[in-house]
């Protein structure tokens, strides 16, 4: 069964089961400090699991374009992606574990046709803050899960939070029996044999989680994750990902072009290639900063290892196109936005390739220094990477390829002595959870609005929001002009929102379909990735947009506005930092 197949099955399933669909959220995610991408369906779900009313209503259901970037150096293994499709369907104060669990397995034994002896489901054993999740086991067994394939962990395995803090609970887990010998006379889905293999977890979502403790929610959620390109393989009884007809195409065609043989670089390549393409559909640029360096990041190992493959650096277009025909009928943004992510890795890879070279040859006579130890100091990784430019997971891959160790420790003392301010702007992002969302990163979220309109009135009507980052000390806002800011134009800006505070305008909000929205001259980033019925809020007559919030009901709410800084973002993109003060 193809990928699109089981996508579509779910959806209609779920659909029919009384969810209303809702489009996936753009990888790039608005004002949410806390990670670089989106990572999970119930990322942009958050206010509502936490309460705030769904324009479409108490049952949803997804597909969600995820990227993850912490095993981005696992990649090339046979299983590990960046970038992946996760199936999701979500009860806001709905139903809870019985019915949930139901549908579960009806999806699974009925619609995509696994028998009920290849799945073993794992629950949540219980500990001082939540009992044993004995509720789930009795659904399961009810559902048709024989008891001896029902079994029972603690929280590193069965509880389910984003972040230290926010919505969270436990969760029953999901394993299909690949039918590979068993490791042991123990051996159980918690083992790593490869006889289990995960493939959907159901949160029950009751409890809210922070430095106090544990606290219930207003409503009890559903939240769940299938893993796309998991299941497609498996289904497929393939042996990895890349065996599947999402990656097939591109790893026949990197065969075919190589003059060295390495199955790990060509699944570098097509996953890499797969992942940038989907975040620069997204809006994503490279950059030495943030999301834009983990782009970077990406494009790079890929260039660098199809030099390893010892394909010309040419047939990058080539790859390009044919996995733009691959993907089409899954996104049909990729087409769409076929140009500019050609331009887009094509320029990074003619930065990248002269450094590259060089960085290559400086490494080498390194090591060619070393006679009595068989580790690379940091203050070589450190001169390699602010000399050269040339990446430090760059140096650690060459390291590891040619047998030697690299004192990471040393090079990131260093690195935080040089780049400390950025360092600290990169590590705001990761404080925090999902949820939160403070009194500040609210107040910080309604002052976009002022500033968008703010910029409109300044720079031009055709100035646009490109996007924003919060965190509860700043603000950050991306917006499309040709120039720099003059200090006359800046001061006006900031002049006119400081305006709109004082009059202590009201913040109101409307639920209307998103036709009626952008007919009534309501503005949006990505305007197709919204539903149906939309959230709008208005700050007066100065400010309409389609958002999911929260805002603060009266502009006066606010406090002095101040731009701190005005700078280049990207090609064509203007950059605001801004503070709040009380």
């Amino acid at each position: 069964m193809k990928a699109i197949e089981i996508r579509n099955k779910y959806l209609n399933f779920f659909k029919e089961h009384g969810h209303s669909v809702i489009p996936s959220a753009p990888l790039i995610p608005e004002n949410d400090p806390s990670v670089l991408f989106t990572t999970a369906g119930m990322q942009p779900l958050v206010p509502y699991l936490l309460g705030q009313n769904h324009p479409k209503g108490t049952r949803l259901t997804n597909y969600q374009k995820c990227v993850r970037t912490n095993d981005i150096e696992e990649v090339g293994d046979n299983r590990h992606l960046t970038y992946f499709e996760m199936l999701g369907n979500w009860s806001l104060g709905d139903y809870f574990k019985e019915e949930s669990i139901a549908m579960s397995f009806e999806f699974l034994t009925k619609e995509l046709g696994i028998p009920a002896e290849k799945l073993s489901v794992t629950c949540f054993a219980g500990d001082e803050d939540c009992p044993r999740d004995n509720v789930s086991a009795e659904s399961w067994k009810k559902a048709g899960i024989s008891e001896d394939h029902i079994y029972f962990y603690g929280k590193g395995d069965n509880w389910w939070i984003a972040g230290e803090e926010g919505p969270c609970g436990p969760d029953t887990e999901m394993f299909y029996d690949t039918g590979k010998p068993a490791c042991s006379e123990n051996c159980q889905p918690s083992c790593d044999c490869g006889k289990y293999v995960e493939i959907w977890n159901n949160v029950f979502m009751e409890y809210f989680k922070n430095k106090n403790g544990y606290s219930k929610l207003k409503q009890k959620n559903v939240d769940t994750g299938l893993g796309l390109e998991r299941m497609a393989m498996l289904l497929q009884k393939k042996e990895t990902p890349f065996d599947t007809e999402l990656f097939l195409p591109i790893m026949k065609k990197l065969e075919e072009l190589q003059k060295i043989d390495s199955i790990e670089s060509r699944r570098i390549v097509a996953e890499h290639l797969r992942s940038s393409m989907m975040i620069i559909s997204d809006g994503g640029r490279p950059s030495n900063l943030d999301r834009g360096y983990v782009l970077r990041r990406l494009i790079r190992r890929m260039i660098r290892h199809l030099n390893k493959l010892q394909i010309n650096l040419d047939d990058l277009s080539t790859l390009i196109n044919l996995n733009v025909e691959t993907l089409k009928e899954m996104y049909s943004e990729i087409e769409e936005n076929k140009q500019i992510i050609k331009t887009v890795i094509l320029e990074e890879k003619n930065k990248f390739i002269k450094t590259l070279a060089n960085g290559e040859k400086e490494f080498q006579k390194e090591i060619n220094k070393l006679t009595q130890t068989k580790k690379i100091s940091g203050q070589v990784v450190f001169k390699l990477y602010d000399t050269y430019g040339f990446p430090p997971e760059v140096t650690k891959e060459l390291a590891q390829e040619n047998g030697y160790d690299i004192d990471l420790k040393e090079f990131e003392e260093l690195f935080k002595q040089h780049q400390e301010k950025s360092r600290q702007g990169s590590e705001q992002k990761f404080k925090g959870g999902l949820a939160e969302q403070t009194e500040e990163t609210i107040a910080y979220h309604t002052a976009t609005h002022l500033l968008n309109a703010a910029l409109k009135k300044v720079i031009g009507k055709d100035a646009h929001q490109r996007g924003s980052n919060i965190t509860v000390d700043r603000m950050r806002f991306d917006f499309n002009c040709d120039h720099k800011l003059t200090e006359e134009e800046k001061k006006e800006v900031e002049d006119l929102v400081n305006k709109w505070i004082k009059e202590a305008i009201p913040v109101t909000k409307q639920e209307m379909k998103k036709e009626d929205a952008i007919n009534s001259g309501a503005e949006c980033m990505f305007v197709e990735k919204y539903p149906d019925i939309v959230t709008v809020y208005s700050i007066g007559d100065i400010s309409k947009e389609l958002c999911g919030g929260p805002h603060v009901s009266n502009t006066k709410q606010l406090g002095k506005f101040k731009i701190k800084k005005e700078e280049a973002s990207s090609s064509g993109v203007r950059r605001i930092k801004a503070i709040l003060i009380k």
